[in-house]
């Protein structure tokens, strides 16, 4: 009785998702981790610093919220990756909005989108540094926001084959698990 008590409390206990990586993986995931980190670091350091010379083009919403609001989430996505960088979620979140600002900078860029309900007319025909640095960071952090998520989400499904097959192998006392 308590070797059946002592093995289901260790299965409990063993948590698949925290099944190890190769070691160049892990390595591999920690560097995409810190270096998607840093560009969406610099993305959200331009727009918070650009984001009061903004605050005069508004049709509702000013462009200097949406600098804000894009300078938080960039934050967010960063603080996230380095506290919980092997989630699939955290690399999906930072992989959109990394996507998100490189898409909006390309666009206002080079279209004349015009007023779009509540947003302002953010048509800016011009390259100046700021730019420049936080278009490449975004550009940066897409490509590696991408490979960190298909490396997660791919450790991810061969963590949840092995957990799968572990209980298929042993079926415990209460017989064996069925398939979901």
């Amino acid at each position: 009785m308590g070797m059946a008590i002592s093995k289901t409390l260790t299965q409990m206990s063993t948590d698949h998702r925290r099944a190890a990586l190769p070691t160049g993986a892990l390595l591999g995931l920690w560097l995409l981790r810190l270096v998607t980190a840093a560009a969406l670091a610099v993305d959200a350091y331009v727009h918070a610093d650009l984001a009061a010379g903004y605050d005069s083009i508004n049709k509702g919403i000013s462009q200097g919220t949406l600098f804000r609001i894009e300078a938080g989430a960039a934050a967010l996505a960063a603080a996230l990756l380095v506290v919980a960088g092997r989630r699939v979620v955290v690399w999906g979140y930072a992989f959109l909005v990394a996507a998100a600002g490189v898409g909006a900078v390309l666009l206002y860029r080079y279209v004349d989108v015009g007023v779009l309900g509540p947003l302002p007319n953010m048509y800016e025909p011009v390259w100046f540094p700021e730019k420049t640095a936080s278009a490449i960071a975004e550009a940066a952090a897409v490509v590696t926001a991408l490979a960190g998520l298909l490396l997660s989400w791919h450790w991810h499904r061969v963590a949840s084959r092995s957990h799968r097959r572990g209980r298929r192998r042993d079926p415990g006392p209460a017989g064996p698990v069925p398939d979901p």
